[in-house]
């Protein structure tokens, strides 16, 4: 058995095509608060522009300012995938940057979710890929480990498994468990609804209060 701190295992199965087509359009926002407003990075910026980001979690645990491991995380990374990196949060030294955005995108990989810094951030922006990350810096990492892959990760104070589901939008980001994915849909599905409606009553002009209409309470209504 490896030694925490030495794992370098294999990726999990891809999330089934049917969940991403489920939560593709889902808000991070409606997201997070059917998870009890728990669960979901805080100070993670998109730094790409408006493009979503849904794929299957491929994690990376890195010493801070060094990206070794991320280059071989490139051995394991397929399309739909998304590189979700524990940096530490260290905003001293850049771990990724437009050479390593470049490839990703050729490879199909569907985004990049960094709890550290990275740079060329306008190359980004340019690509519309999405990567969501602590901090932009122009400084270089290091490339001498030590890392892991595929092991559990935490990013901004969220829990990340290989595998989960990793859905972002100009929110933020959420990781979930694909097992949930149908219970979680569900609960969106009719907060989306309540929403909805909230949002044509306060057009109609038929709202009394923030937190329902004249003739209903606005159950759910969140922001």
């Amino acid at each position: 058995m490896l030694l925490p701190g030495h794992r370098l295992l294999p990726s999990p199965p891809s999330v089934p095509p049917a969940i991403i087509a489920d939560f593709a359009s889902a808000q991070v926002a409606i997201v997070s608060d059917n998870m009890n407003r728990l669960h979901g990075t805080r100070a993670l910026r998109p730094l790409h522009g408006s493009a979503r980001l849904i794929g299957t979690a491929i994690t990376v645990k890195t010493r801070a300012g060094d990206n070794l491991m991320l280059h071989k995380a490139y051995e394991l990374l397929r399309p739909g995938d998304v590189l979700v990196v524990d940096g530490g949060g260290d905003l001293g030294q850049a771990l990724v940057g437009e050479i390593m955005m470049t490839r990703a995108k050729a490879m199909g990989v569907a985004g990049f979710v960094i709890d550290g810094a990275v740079r060329d951030v306008g190359a980004f922006a340019e690509a519309g890929f999405p990567c969501f990350a602590r901090g932009v810096t122009h400084r270089g990492p290091y490339k001498s480990g030590p890392g892991e892959i595929n092991v559990p990760v935490s990013i901004d104070g969220m829990v990340v498994m290989p595998g989960d589901v990793i859905l972002g939008d100009e929110d933020g980001v959420v990781a979930f468990d694909r097992s949930v994915a149908a219970e979680l849909l569900e609960r969106v599905k009719q907060q989306e609804v309540r929403e909805a409606g909230a949002l044509a009553a306060i057009r109609e002009g038929r709202v009394d209060s923030y937190i329902g209409t004249a003739s209903t309470p606005a159950q759910g209504v969140t922001s």
